[in-house]
């Protein structure tokens, strides 16, 4: 929780935050309790896979053997769908957020599964398919959220899960914050002190001042800490804006009571304690299997898209060929994962002199940040290649850098050698933990009407908090941009 003056302000710092670099230091607690959410929800999971089946089974009816592959099928199907739906990934390490929060994900899980197992009884020509499936798909839905809700508070409640936490701030909020903590010890926060510059002694809680922001890394590493809870405090933006990057840095999870906050009970985005609104930031996680998730997409999608129009890339192709002398495909080096480069597969839009013109157009650019080389009529450009660029149709060879694996389908923006030279900040660089994209961030948001330190903002965003839903939520944000061809030039 932090002292932030406008509401603007305060997510200037959430930027700034996502773009952090590696972290140094493991948050023990924090991990286990993820390691043992993933565990209990994967048994509650298929419990209630189970309990769904044998319920099914019961109505049917089945006999021995159909009552068997009946709770088995019933818990694999229901397991996938969790899986699909994000229900097995709830390791959120936020002791105040609860399951219930996912009644609505079972519910939408057991209407799916009903008409899954509809559709076999009926095959199988059981009597009342219908009222078997629902009462088993109910069955099933219930028995998850019962035993979400009580793994939940298992793993919480465990004595060694209690999450060391120090409040940066003081005054009558930190007092506000350490109370409402107390009076809900289900919570699991040990709190230990305060960290200010500052203390208000008078109104503040009844803590040992630990030191002040200067001293938060050594107090992080001498006391063990979890979490930070950020109150007010008149210390300034930068100096916060450190603390959070410490934190960020040592995997300390971060919790931010914004100003006004007694007004803020509409903002359905920020988490609750006792009524207070806390705006809470995790440390974002590639794991492996989300890696792999994003690479199975990535060939299934690049594939089936090639396939798909490959008689509109031939068309393009002799389009070019027939509109200007020069090859079909533009061919550039560029930085992608890890810093590695590879060559990015484009159609050209451009006559093939034009990078020996570029400096005599160079008064012409209108990117104003020293890096990107911009204009909006640039003549350069060929008459076939004016339409592609508005219709980003010059973008398709890169299904091509897909396929390879030098590129994914959504991600930051392949940048350059000569614009990556430009990072001035050792953070910059977390963009490059993943493979760059065909579409991203940059595209929905403006393509070439973004300056250049905002789309590296964006592109630290995505990658941070990367998901699956967020990738095809932007796929789907792209094509009506790509119609429209706003900011393409």
């Amino acid at each position: 929780m932090v002292e932030i003056a406008q509401a603007g302000e305060g997510f200037e710092i959430l930027e700034e935050l996502l773009a952090a670099p590696e972290r140094a230091r493991p948050a023990r607690r924090i991990s286990a309790i993820r390691r043992r959410l993933r565990a209990a929800m994967v048994a509650a999971e298929l419990t209630a896979g189970v309990v769904g089946g044998v319920t099914l089974a019961i109505l049917a009816p089945f006999g021995l053997v159909g009552f068997v592959l009946s709770a088995l099928g019933f818990a694999l199907v229901w397991r996938l769908l969790g899986a699909f739906t994000g229900v097995l990934s709830d390791d959120d390490a936020r002791p105040w957020t609860s399951s219930l929060q996912k009644a609505r994900t079972s519910g939408a899980m057991a209407l799916a599964i009903s008409w899954i197992g509809y559709g076999a009884l009926y095959l199988l020509d059981s009597p009342k398919p219908a009222l078997a499936a629902l009462v088993g798909a109910a069955a099933a839905g219930v028995t998850a959220i019962g035993l979400r809700a009580t793994a939940h508070t298992v793993v919480y409640r465990s004595p060694d899960m209690a999450q060391r936490t120090v409040i940066v701030g003081s005054g009558v909020v930190a007092r506000q914050v350490y109370d409402r903590l107390q009076i809900a010890p289900h919570l699991s926060l040990e709190v230990l002190g305060l960290v200010d510059d500052d203390v208000h002694y008078e109104t503040s809680p009844t803590l040992p001042h630990l030191g002040t922001l200067d001293d938060l890394e050594r107090i992080v590493h001498t006391h063990d800490i979890d979490r930070v809870i950020i109150a007010f405090t008149r210390s300034g933006h930068d100096d916060l804006l450190r603390c959070i990057r410490v934190c960020w840095d040592n995997h300390v999870a971060i919790d931010i009571v914004p100003r006004l906050f007694e007004f803020l009970d509409g903002a359905r985005a920020l988490d609750q304690i006792g009524g207070m609104p806390m705006l809470s930031i995790t440390v974002p996680r590639l794991s492996p299997s989300a890696r792999a998730i994003k690479r199975g997409s990535d060939l299934a999608f690049s594939t089936i898209g090639l396939l798909a129009l490959a008689p509109l890339l031939i068309g393009v192709a002799i389009a070019i060929k027939l509109d200007s002398r020069g090859p079909v495909f533009f061919r550039q080096r560029r930085v992608g994962h890890n810093g590695k480069q590879f060559q990015i597969f484009k159609f050209r839009s451009m006559y093939v002199d034009a990078e020996a013109r570029k400096h005599e157009l160079a008064e012409l650019n209108e990117a104003n940040d020293g890096v990107m080389f911009k204009i909006r009529h640039d003549p350069r450009i060929t008459r076939i290649g004016g339409f592609m660029r508005r219709t980003s149709i010059d973008e398709l060879p890169q299904l091509l850098n897909v396929l390879a694996g030098t590129m994914s389908l959504v991600g930051p923006r392949p940048l350059i050698p000569q614009e990556i030279a430009a990072f001035d900040e050792s953070w910059h660089r977390r963009r490059l933990d993943l493979r760059p994209g065909i579409t991203g961030p940059w595209q929905i948001y403006g393509r070439s009407d973004i300056p250049f330190q905002d789309m590296l903002r964006f592109d630290y965003q995505y990658v941070a908090g990367w998901t699956l839903a967020r990738d095809f939520e932007i796929l789907l944000s792209t094509v009506p941009v790509a119609i429209s061809g706003r900011g393409a030039y």
